[in-house]
C-alpha cells in the first residue's frame, strides 16, 4: 500500500492552505505572485549569491502561517496536528509585554527541526493563545464569560486528531488517510460561515480586536500567510505601485550594506471581510471585520544569544533616538546604528561569535604542506574551511507585535495598574504537553555537528567547538 510520508503531508498542507487562503483573500495571490517575480529577478541579478541562505527552491516554497486559539486544551490539539505534519514547538513568545497595545496572547512556533527536513519543507505555523487569566485584559466576570465560552466550542473534529496521532507515531499516512486528514485539517482553518455574535464580538474588541478574533467566535482561522522573498524592499514598492494598501513599515533590523540578520517583515492591511453577524434579538445582519491579512518576510542569519543581545541594544538605541529625533525617518537612524556597531560581514560575524553557521572543509584550498590550525576563525581565515550561514528559522516578538498593532482596528484597553499573569517557556511546555524547545540549542546543535565532522576530517584533537550558544 502506497503511504504519505511526513514531510510530503507538510509540503502538501501548505500547498492546500496556501491555495485556500488565496481563494479567500485574493490579495494574498498578488502578494505570492510578486514575491516570485521579485525573487526571479534577484536569482538573475545575484546568480549563486542569492541562494546563499536557501535554494531558490526552497525559498519559493517557503510559507510561514499564523493561527490563534483560546485555551490549553486548543493548544494540545494545535500540537497534535503539526505533529502528524513532523512540526515541534519552538521557543516562546510573550506579545502581551512586546505590544503597546493590548494583545493578550502568548505564543510559539510549531515547525520542523532537522536540517534535511527543513530543507525539504520548511512550512512553520506561528501559533498563539488568549490569555484570559492576565487581569491587565480581563476582570473576573469577563474573564469567567470567556473561559465558559472557550470551553464550549470544538475547533477540532475527533477524527482529524485520531489521523494526526497515527501520523505522528507511524510518521506517515496511508494515502487514502493522508488525504482524509489533509481535508479535515485544511478545512479547521477556513474562515466559518457561522454568523458572529455582534454583541459578544465587541464586548471582547473594546478590550483587544485580537482577543475579539480568537474569543469571539466559535472557530479558528489562519490568520495570516507569509511567503518568503529575497528583496523585500523592493515588494514594497512593487505591491504598492499595483494599488495594494501596506503597512507603514518593515519590521525588523534596518536595510543596509551588511549581512542579513533575523527576520524583516511587512504585510498588506487587513481587508474588512463581510461576515454574517447575529443581533441581540436572533436577527442576522451583514457586517464586516478586519481580522486577516498577507504578510511577507525575509530570512537572514541566526544569530547566538551574544548577536540577540546586541540587536537588542541596538534597537533600544534606536527607540531613544527616535523620540529625540521624530523628523529624521527611523530607518535612516536604524541604518547609522547598524553601520556603526554591527560587524560589516559574515567573516566578523563569525569571529566574534555573534552569528550561527555551519562548517566544511575546503576541497579547493593549495597544498602547502602545512598543517590545519586549531581555531574555528583561523581554519576560515586560513581558507582550511568554509563557512555557510545557518537560515534564522524562528519569528521576533517585537516585529509580530508590530505586524499585529499594524493591523488592529483600534488600541484596545489595558490597566496597567494590575499585576500581570507569569507566562514562561516552561509554563508553555505543560500547556503543550510537550517541550517547547530552545531555539538557540537547535542553532548551536547544527553548527556544533558541523565543527565535530570537520574535526575528525582534519585530524584535529581535542574537537572544535564555537562555544557560542
Amino acid at each position: 500500500m502506497s503511504t504519505t510520508s511526513q514531510w510530503q503531508l507538510r509540503a502538501a498542507f501548505a500547498a492546500r492552505l496556501s491555495e485556500m487562503y488565496g481563494q479567500e483573500v485574493p490579495a494574498y495571490t498578488t502578494l505570492v505572485d510578486v514575491s516570485r517575480e521579485v525573487n526571479e529577478d534577484v536569482l538573475r541579478e545575484q546568480g549563486a549569491d542569492a541562494e546563499r541562505l536557501g535554494s531558490i527552491s526552497r525559498v519559493t516554497a517557503e510559507r510561514h502561517g499564523a493561527i490563534r486559539v483560546g485555551t490549553p486544551q486548543e493548544l494540545q490539539q494545535v500540537a497534535r496536528i503539526f505533529g502528524a505534519l513532523g512540526m515541534l514547538p519552538v521557543g516562546f513568545y510573550d506579545l502581551r509585554e512586546a505590544a503597546a497595545s493590548a494583545v493578550p496572547v502568548i505564543s510559539t512556533a510549531f515547525r520542523p527541526v532537522d536540517g534535511e527536513e527543513l530543507a525539504r519543507n520548511p512550512f512553520r505555523v506561528f501559533t498563539s493563545m488568549l490569555t484570559p487569566a492576565d487581569p491587565r485584559f480581563f476582570d473576573a466576570d469577563l474573564r469567567a464569560r470567556l473561559e465558559a465560552f472557550l470551553a464550549r466550542r470544538e475547533l477540532f473534529p475527533p477524527e482529524l486528531l485520531t489521523l494526526a496521532d497515527r501520523a505522528a507515531a507511524e510518521r506517515e499516512l496511508p494515502e487514502d488517510d493522508a488525504e482524509r486528514f489533509l481535508q479535515l485539517a485544511v478545512r479547521a482553518f477556513e474562515l466559518s460561515p457561522e454568523p458572529v455574535d455582534r454583541a459578544w464580538y465587541e464586548t471582547l474588541e473594546r478590550i483587544s480586536a485580537v482577543a475579539a478574533d480568537i474569543g469571539g467566535v466559535r472557530s479558528t482561522h489562519i490568520n495570516h500567510l507569509t511567503p518568503r522573498v529575497l528583496d523585500i524592499d523592493e515588494l514594497y514598492r512593487r505591491m504598492t505601485d499595483r494599488g495594494i494598501e501596506m503597512i507603514d513599515t518593515i519590521q525588523g533590523p534596518p536595510a543596509w550594506k551588511g549581512p542579513d540578520v533575523l527576520l524583516r517583515q511587512t504585510s498588506f492591511r487587513a481587508l474588512a471581510e463581510p461576515r454574517a453577524m447575529r443581533t441581540p434579538d436572533g436577527a442576522i445582519t451583514s457586517g464586516a471585520l478586519r481580522v486577516r491579512f498577507g504578510e511577507v518576510e525575509a530570512r537572514g542569519i541566526a544569530l547566538t544569544r551574544e548577536g540577540r543581545a546586541l540587536y537588542d541594544e541596538l534597537l533600544g538605541h534606536l527607540d531613544e533616538q527616535a523620540s529625540r529625533s521624530p523628523a529624521e525617518a527611523r530607518g535612516d537612524i536604524a541604518r547609522a546604528l547598524w553601520e556603526r556597531h554591527m560587524p560589516g560581514s559574515e567573516q566578523e560575524l563569525a569571529a566574534e561569535r555573534l552569528a550561527y553557521f555551519t562548517y566544511r572543509p575546503a576541497d579547493d584550498r593549495p597544498r602547502d604542506g602545512s598543517g590545519p590550525p586549531t581555531t574555528v576563525s583561523e581554519l576560515v581565515q586560513q581558507g582550511w574551511v568554509h563557512a555557510e550561514p545557518i537560515v534564522y528559522e524562528d519569528f521576533l516578538p517585537r516585529s509580530a507585535a508590530g505586524i499585529f498593532q499594524s493591523n488592529l482596528s483600534g488600541e484596545g484597553t489595558r490597566d496597567n495598574d494590575q499585576e500581570g499573569t507569569a507566562y514562561d517557556a516552561a509554563w508553555l511546555s505543560g500547556a503543550v504537553g510537550r517541550d517547547v524547545l530552545d531555539p538557540y540549542a537547535l542553532y548551536a546543535q547544527q553548527q556544533n555537528a558541523s565543527l565535530a565532522q570537520v574535526s575528525e576530517q582534519l585530524g584535529l584533537n581535542p574537537l572544535l567547538r564555537q562555544g557560542a550558544s
